[in-house]
């Protein structure tokens, strides 16, 4: 259902994207193949001439305002930079559209707890675009979670680390530790209590290129998450640890993006810790594309009048949490 309360399962849904640079291009591209493009938008001409030549039944505009208000458009996708999403959103929503908006969703939790109340006193469906949570390896993580499989969690962390993208605009901890955010959040299903952050600025501009980020959950839970773009290696490693077993999921992995291992310490009677290390257990996932559920998802969500799996609201908890980290960086 539309805003409007029509049924829109009998038609085609429209998405117009905003944004066709680094991360737009991918989200043109799974749109497309899925049948719903209408509309692109970018400031950059040289890109636009690329796109006129690979989408040329496609309506292009270098004019934001001219994609929101084209009337045959039901749904936005924002990929611009950071800065730019409260404001695009905000249009969107006034002019009935449907948002999905990457990360983060704002850059504080005002601007998002704005954009969120305007979606939902006008009916729009608002998704954040956290991807990992339509990973398929994540969907697997989720369901050994909920049968209980790693036993009690009590500590969770996170590495995402590589050699750029740089930033000027946000810093390190806003453009990469979003996805950790919300999927630890997931898992705990609760906000921290405490987030204590450290970070160092090592190139010449104002924010920072490295940031550790301490969390602490109500119970026994403690999370820390590392991000870099100064890292001579990619990396992007997930790890739960319960009391049972632990899981990795490693995205850099082709062939083994979950793995568990039941390692387990004991002391036998003995002030000397005993390590028992166990056969690595390497799960099974679908070969699906994360970014292509996400998208799909959303569509779903738009023809049904359904939230989100990452609304509004789950977005303007990820921006609690960033926003305790970046108060927590001004400490220091």
């Amino acid at each position: 259902m539309d805003k409007k309360g029509k049924n829109i399962n009998s038609r085609k849904i429209k998405v117009g994207i905003l944004g066709g640079g680094y991360w737009g291009k991918n989200l043109i591209r799974v749109f497309n193949e899925l049948g719903v493009l209408n509309g692109i938008c970018d400031l950059n001409n040289d890109l636009m001439k690329i796109y006129k030549e690979n989408y040329p039944s496609i309506f292009l505009t270098d004019d934001p305002e001219k994609l929101v208000k084209k009337k045959d458009i039901d749904a936005i996708v924002i990929a611009t930079p950071a800065s730019t999403h409260y404001s695009i959103a905000k249009i969107a929503i006034r002019n009935g559209k449907h948002v999905f908006c990457e990360k983060p969703l704002a850059l504080t939790e005002k601007e998002g707890t704005e954009i969120v109340e305007m979606a939902d006193k006008n009916g729009i469906v608002l998704m954040v675009g956290h991807i990992l949570h339509y990973h398929p390896a994540i969907v697997k993580l989720k369901e050994i979670l909920q049968h209980n499989v790693l036993g009690e969690i009590q500590y969770i962390y996170s590495h995402r680390t590589n050699m750029g993208r740089i930033r000027h605009e946000e810093n390190i901890l806003w453009s990469f530790a979003p996805h950790d955010i919300s999927l630890i959040l997931s898992i705990t299903g609760c906000l921290p209590i405490n987030v204590c952050a450290h970070g160092g600025i090592f190139l010449p501009h104002n924010v920072e290129d490295v940031t550790l980020t301490f969390l602490t959950f109500p119970g026994k839970i403690k999370a820390h998450i590392f991000v870099s773009w100064l890292n001579p290696f990619k990396e992007q490693k997930f790890v739960v640890v319960g009391d049972k077993k632990m899981a990795v999921f490693d995205d850099t992995e082709p062939d083994k993006k979950l793995v568990l291992y039941q390692h387990k310490i004991s002391w036998n009677n003995s002030a000397v810790p005993v390590i028992e290390k166990a056969q690595a257990e390497i799960l099974e996932v679908k070969k699906t594309e994360p970014l292509k559920e996400e998208a799909k998802h959303f569509l779903k969500c738009i023809r049904e009048g359904n939230r989100p799996l990452t609304d509004g609201r789950e977005g303007l908890n990820v921006l609690k949490v960033l926003e305790m980290a970046e108060i927590s960086l001004r400490r220091k």
